[in-house]
C-alpha cells in the first residue's frame, strides 16, 4: 500500500485538474471529429489500398501489436489514462473512429516491431462513428487479436462538479442540463462497460492517483495471468462502483468499541490479532480464498485479466483493512499479482 492510498478523500483533487485545472476530456471537446476522408487516407499506403486483415499474408502473427481500447465517461480521466500509456511507450491514437481500429492494428503489424503496443481512445465525441465499435471488436476477435478494454467510470456528482468547475458543457447535453448529457452517455456506454476488462472508478482520485493505477496495471515487463486489487472500504461511504466482488465484514465485532484499539487501524498487529481471534474470522478467510481460487480459474478461462475485490466494514478502518491485508497476502502467495488499496482509511 502506498501513502497515497491511505490519504483521506478530502485531501484529494477530484477535479482531475492538471496545470490548467480542466478535465482533459473537456479540453478536447472543441476538437472536430476526424473527417470521413480519414478512412480513405488510413486505408491507403503508398497509393495502394491496404487490407484490413491483420493476419494477411506476409504479416507474421507474432508481429500483431497488443491493443488497448480506452473508453468511459467524459470527464472521468480518459486523456490522463492515455497519456500514462503514452509515457510507457504505447502508440496512442485519440478519438479514432472505431471502424479504423482493425486498419490501425494491421499498420502496426507492418511496422516491423516499431509499433508493438497500440492504445486507442474511443468515446462519444465521434458519435456517428461510435456505433461501429461493436462490429470492429467482433472483427478483431475473429482474427485473434489480443485486445483489452479499459473503462473510466465516475459518479454523477463528481462529473457534474468537474464540468461546472471549467464551465464547459457535456458533449451530449444539447439544450438540456449536464446531468442529461451524463445520463445519455451512460446509456450509450452501458454495454461497453459490461465488456470491459478493467474498470477504474475515478470519483475520488486525482490525476496522480489515476496515473499510479495505470502504472500498476501496465508498467510491468511481463503480463501476468490475473491481476487483483483488494480494496477495503467503509459501507457508510458507499459501495465501490468498480468492485467485481464485495464481502461484508460487519459480522465480526468492531474494534472501534475497544478503547485501546479505537485509535489504530487494521494495519496494526493488535487490531489484526483481535479481528482474527473472533469466531468465524479465520474460517471466512480460508473459505473466501478457496472461493476466489475457483472464480479466478473461471476468469482466466474467460480471458478476464483484472478483478477488484472489495472488503467492507462500517468505516473502512479496522476489520476490512485487516482482512484485506491477509487476503491479499494469500492471493500473492498463490501467484496472483495483487495490489492493496485502503479507500477510506483515515477518512473519519
Amino acid at each position: 500500500m502506498t501513502e497515497r492510498d491511505a490519504q483521506p478523500t478530502a485531501q484529494r483533487d477530484p477535479a482531475f485538474s492538471e496545470t490548467q485545472g480542466e478535465p482533459q476530456e473537456t479540453q478536447n471537446e472543441a476538437r472536430q471529429d476526424q473527417p470521413q476522408e480519414a478512412r480513405a487516407e488510413a486505408g491507403q499506403e503508398n497509393g495502394a489500398e491496404v487490407s484490413t486483415d491483420a493476419t494477411a499474408a506476409g504479416v507474421p502473427e507474432a508481429a500483431i501489436p497488443e491493443l488497448v481500447i480506452i473508453s468511459g465517461m467524459s470527464g472521468a480521466g480518459r486523456s490522463t489514462a492515455a497519456k500514462c500509456l503514452e509515457d510507457l511507450g504505447w502508440f496512442v491514437v485519440d478519438n479514432l473512429p472505431p471502424a479504423l481500429i482493425p486498419t490501425m492494428v494491421e499498420l502496426g503489424a507492418r511496422s516491423q516491431g516499431n509499433v508493438a503496443r497500440i492504445a486507442v481512445v474511443v468515446d462519444v465525441r465521434g458519435r456517428r462513428f461510435f456505433d461501429n465499435l461493436r462490429e470492429s471488436l467482433a472483427d478483431l476477435d475473429s482474427r485473434g487479436v489480443t485486445r483489452r478494454i479499459v473503462f473510466l467510470e465516475s459518479s454523477d456528482d463528481a462529473l457534474v462538479r468537474r464540468f461546472e468547475s471549467v464551465r464547459r458543457p457535456h458533449p451530449l447535453q444539447g439544450d438540456g442540463r449536464i446531468v442529461d448529457g451524463i445520463a445519455a452517455e451512460r446509456e450509450l456506454l452501458r454495454e461497453l462497460r459490461g465488456d470491459a476488462d478493467l474498470v477504474i472508478d475515478t470519483s475520488s482520485l486525482n490525476v496522480h492517483e489515476l496515473r499510479a493505477k495505470m502504472d500498476a496495471q501496465f508498467a510491468g515487463e511481463e503480463e501476468p495471468e490475473l491481476r487483483a486489487t483488494v480494496m477495503s472500504f467503509g459501507f457508510k461511504y458507499g459501495l465501490p462502483v468498480d468492485a467485481d466482488l464485495v464481502a461484508d465484514m460487519r459480522f465480526l465485532p468492531n474494534p472501534h468499541w475497544v478503547p485501546e484499539l479505537r485509535p489504530y487501524t487494521g494495519l496494526n498487529e493488535e487490531v489484526s490479532a483481535y479481528v482474527f481471534n473472533q469466531p468465524g474470522a479465520k474460517e471466512f478467510l480460508d473459505r473466501y480464498a478457496e472461493l476466489l481460487r475457483l472464480i479466478a480459474a473461471g476468469y482466466r478461462r474467460e480471458g478476464k485479466r483484472y478483478v477488484t475485490i472489495a472488503i467492507g466494514c462500517t468505516g473502512g478502518k479496522h476489520r476490512s483493512v485487516a482482512v484485506s491485508e491477509k487476503l491479499a497476502a494469500r492471493l500473492a502467495a498463490e501467484g496472483v499479482e495483487t495490489v492493496v488499496v485502503h479507500r477510506d482509511m483515515g477518512r473519519e
